[in-house]
């Protein structure tokens, strides 16, 4: 490594996210392999649970690598129809017969001498992974209603939340794309793994939006330190940093108190599992998820106190096979019997 990239990695490590400093072994690993690898030009999959930071992950890897000066673009691979999504990531020339204006710039035209993430790629449609594989292979692409070939310089980031392997198997996700994306995989570990990060995590979100505002709480009761430690924080860091700006916001005096918490966060067994007990992760995330769903008005105020994204809560819906239940104030789900 010569000298200049030596002095973008020291600083690059300066100018880490708050989100991504950490007291935790499994972090430094992350976040020592992420510094290596940003001196490359490979292709990266960063891989974890929602909310647990992979798009500042992205972030940095950009601005540690030689392409630093180049420009950042993501585009959302969730959420958009198969068109739109192929007009954003490839651009589209319009038809003459439509009197429009201008073509649609592409997201890799915008990123181009630079990075292109894609965030969350395990809901890229079936009818997109094989332009992509193309992208990755051959570094050239073809935009809509355009047959001319176009080269593309871009370093290719990608996120996602889901099991790929499992998407593979089950023939939603091509296997060529999985293995040249897995190229280099990075894993973030979610919150609940990193417990010696909450406090310093949550003490740094009462400080930024306390700039932000005129009047805000300074600190935390005693009782609301142990429950953000006991709590298992299944949307992770956006979940902690919706929450202690929901403290904030009620608060009225120098402290945030436990009765400003979400009741998910300060309900009786909403504690980190230990080893010795049996209760599974996913029995904890379907618990979490029936408790939030219950209380919340409508599916978008639940995937936010969740720290998620309604899209990916009704993935985690669709998987666990919760059923739809009317109370007298909100529809809810609810988890199979056996689950």
């Amino acid at each position: 490594m010569n000298i200049r990239l030596t002095e973008r990695k020291e600083s690059t490590c300066r100018a880490l996210p708050v989100e991504l400093r950490s007291s935790e072994p499994k972090m430094h690993e992350v976040l020592g392999i992420a510094l290596k690898i940003a001196a490359s030009d490979a292709t990266i999959l960063l891989r974890g649970e929602s909310g647990t930071g992979k798009g500042l992950l992205a972030r940095v890897i950009h601005v540690g690598s030689p392409r630093a000066a180049g420009p950042f673009a993501a585009i959302q691979c969730p959420g958009l129809s198969v068109a739109l999504l192929e007009s954003e990531l490839f651009g589209k020339a319009q038809a003459v017969s439509t009197g429009a204006l201008r073509d649609t710039v592409s997201k890799l035209r915008i990123a181009e001498g630079g990075t292109l993430l894609l965030d969350e790629i395990g809901d890229l449609p079936l009818e997109l992974q094989p332009k992509v594989l193309r992208l990755l292979q051959e570094r050239s692409y073809e935009r809509l209603r355009e047959t001319q070939t176009q080269g593309s310089d871009v370093r290719l980031i990608a996120t996602t939340n889901r099991n790929l392997e499992a998407e593979v198997a089950a023939g939603r996700f091509r296997e060529d794309l999985f293995y040249r994306l897995n190229l280099v995989q990075i894993t973030l570990p979610p919150l609940r793994e990193r417990r010696a990060d909450i406090l310093p995590l949550a003490e740094d979100v009462l400080r930024s939006f306390g700039r932000q505002t005129d009047k805000a709480p300074s600190g935390f009761a005693e009782p609301v330190r142990d429950a953000l430690l006991r709590y298992s924080w299944p949307g992770n860091i956006r979940e902690l940093r919706n929450a202690i700006q929901r403290a904030a916001i009620l608060a009225s005096g120098f402290l945030i108190e436990l009765h400003h918490l979400p009741s998910q966060i300060t309900s009786p067994g909403q504690t980190i599992q230990t080893a010795i007990q049996p209760t599974t992760l996913d029995q904890m995330e379907i618990e979490q998820i029936r408790r939030v769903l219950s209380s919340a008005g409508t599916i978008g105020e639940a995937a936010a106190q969740l720290g998620i994204d309604p899209s990916t809560l009704y993935r985690k819906r669709k998987k666990y096979g919760m059923r739809r239940v009317r109370s007298a104030t909100v529809t809810y789900d609810e988890p199979p019997r056996d689950a």
